[in-house]
Protein backbone atom coordinates (compact mmCIF):
# COMPACT_ATOMS: atom_id res chain seq x y z
CA UNK A 1 0.00 0.00 0.00
CA UNK A 2 1.22 3.33 -0.71
CA UNK A 3 -0.13 6.98 0.59
CA UNK A 4 1.21 10.29 -1.09
CA UNK A 5 -0.21 13.36 0.43
CA UNK A 6 0.62 16.87 -0.93
CA UNK A 7 -0.46 20.52 0.48
CA UNK A 8 -0.24 23.50 -1.36
CA UNK A 9 0.90 21.88 -4.59
CA UNK A 10 0.20 22.63 -8.17
CA UNK A 11 -3.22 20.79 -8.74
CA UNK A 12 -1.56 19.65 -12.39
CA UNK A 13 0.70 17.11 -9.91
CA UNK A 14 -2.36 16.13 -7.89
CA UNK A 15 -3.92 15.06 -12.02
CA UNK A 16 -0.90 13.65 -12.79
CA UNK A 17 -0.82 11.36 -9.77
CA UNK A 18 -4.38 10.04 -10.36
CA UNK A 19 -2.94 8.04 -13.34
CA UNK A 20 -2.03 5.54 -11.03
CA UNK A 21 -3.38 5.93 -7.65
CA UNK A 22 -6.87 6.76 -6.31
CA UNK A 23 -7.98 10.58 -4.82
CA UNK A 24 -9.79 9.72 -1.64
CA UNK A 25 -9.59 13.20 0.00
CA UNK A 26 -8.37 16.80 -1.38
CA UNK A 27 -3.95 15.82 -1.99
CA UNK A 28 -4.81 12.36 -0.46
CA UNK A 29 -3.70 9.51 -2.88
CA UNK A 30 -3.64 5.72 -2.25
CA UNK A 31 -2.93 2.72 -4.70
CA UNK A 32 -0.52 -0.35 -4.91
CA UNK A 33 1.51 0.29 -7.74
CA UNK A 34 5.15 -1.27 -8.23
CA UNK A 35 7.83 -0.40 -6.39
CA UNK A 36 9.46 1.24 -9.63
CA UNK A 37 5.95 3.41 -10.27
CA UNK A 38 6.29 4.57 -6.41
CA UNK A 39 10.04 5.47 -7.42
CA UNK A 40 9.00 7.70 -10.49
CA UNK A 41 6.04 9.18 -8.78
CA UNK A 42 7.95 10.22 -5.98
CA UNK A 43 10.66 11.85 -8.39
CA UNK A 44 7.73 13.58 -9.94
CA UNK A 45 6.58 15.05 -7.09
CA UNK A 46 9.87 16.12 -5.84
CA UNK A 47 10.02 17.97 -8.96
CA UNK A 48 6.94 19.52 -9.46
CA UNK A 49 6.13 19.98 -5.64
CA UNK A 50 7.50 23.83 -5.57
CA UNK A 51 6.67 25.20 -2.64
CA UNK A 52 4.15 22.75 -1.32
CA UNK A 53 5.16 19.94 0.92
CA UNK A 54 4.84 16.16 0.09
CA UNK A 55 4.79 12.92 2.55
CA UNK A 56 5.17 9.51 1.15
CA UNK A 57 4.65 6.38 3.12
CA UNK A 58 4.52 2.91 1.35
CA UNK A 59 4.83 -0.96 3.38
CA UNK A 60 8.09 -2.21 3.84
CA UNK A 61 9.67 -5.38 5.67
CA UNK A 62 10.49 -3.25 8.98
CA UNK A 63 9.36 -3.38 12.85
CA UNK A 64 6.96 -0.78 11.53
CA UNK A 65 5.83 -2.60 8.48
CA UNK A 66 6.19 0.62 6.86
CA UNK A 67 8.25 3.60 6.06
CA UNK A 68 7.86 7.19 4.74
CA UNK A 69 9.59 10.28 3.30
CA UNK A 70 8.99 13.84 3.47
CA UNK A 71 9.62 16.92 1.02
CA UNK A 72 10.18 20.14 2.56
CA UNK A 73 8.76 19.26 5.90
CA UNK A 74 9.24 20.69 9.17
CA UNK A 75 8.93 17.50 10.55
CA UNK A 76 11.84 15.52 9.74
CA UNK A 77 11.97 11.22 10.19
CA UNK A 78 14.04 10.10 12.53
CA UNK A 79 15.47 6.30 12.77
CA UNK A 80 15.71 5.24 16.26
CA UNK A 81 17.04 1.67 16.65
CA UNK A 82 14.87 0.67 13.31
CA UNK A 83 11.59 2.61 14.23
CA UNK A 84 10.95 5.40 12.51
CA UNK A 85 10.16 8.65 14.50
CA UNK A 86 9.08 12.17 13.45
CA UNK A 87 11.04 14.83 14.58
CA UNK A 88 9.16 17.94 15.38
CA UNK A 89 10.70 21.36 15.19
CA UNK A 90 10.95 23.08 18.42
CA UNK A 91 9.41 26.36 18.46
CA UNK A 92 12.18 29.10 19.47
CA UNK A 93 11.25 32.66 17.89
CA UNK A 94 13.54 33.50 15.33
CA UNK A 95 14.37 36.86 16.74
CA UNK A 96 14.31 38.49 19.79
CA UNK A 97 11.37 41.11 18.85
CA UNK A 98 9.20 37.66 18.31
CA UNK A 99 9.19 36.76 21.27
CA UNK A 100 7.67 40.07 22.86
CA UNK A 101 4.29 40.81 22.21
CA UNK A 102 2.61 44.17 22.91
CA UNK A 103 -0.93 44.56 24.06
CA UNK A 104 -3.74 45.01 21.99
CA UNK A 105 -4.76 48.95 21.56
CA UNK A 106 -7.62 50.36 23.11
CA UNK A 107 -10.70 51.90 21.23
CA UNK A 108 -11.71 52.05 17.78
CA UNK A 109 -9.85 51.44 14.60
CA UNK A 110 -10.04 53.46 12.09
CA UNK A 111 -12.08 51.43 10.03
CA UNK A 112 -14.83 51.04 12.45
CA UNK A 113 -14.81 55.05 12.96
CA UNK A 114 -15.42 55.57 9.54
CA UNK A 115 -17.95 53.06 8.89
CA UNK A 116 -19.80 54.80 12.13
CA UNK A 117 -19.55 57.64 11.64
CA UNK A 118 -19.37 58.12 7.58
CA UNK A 119 -16.14 59.06 5.34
Amino acid sequence: MTVIILTNCPTGLRGFLTRWLLEVSPGVFVGRPSARIRETLWAEVREYAHEGRALLTYSTDTEQGYTFETHDHHWQPLDHEGITLIRRPSEQPTSPTASTTRPPRQGWSTTAKRRRYGR
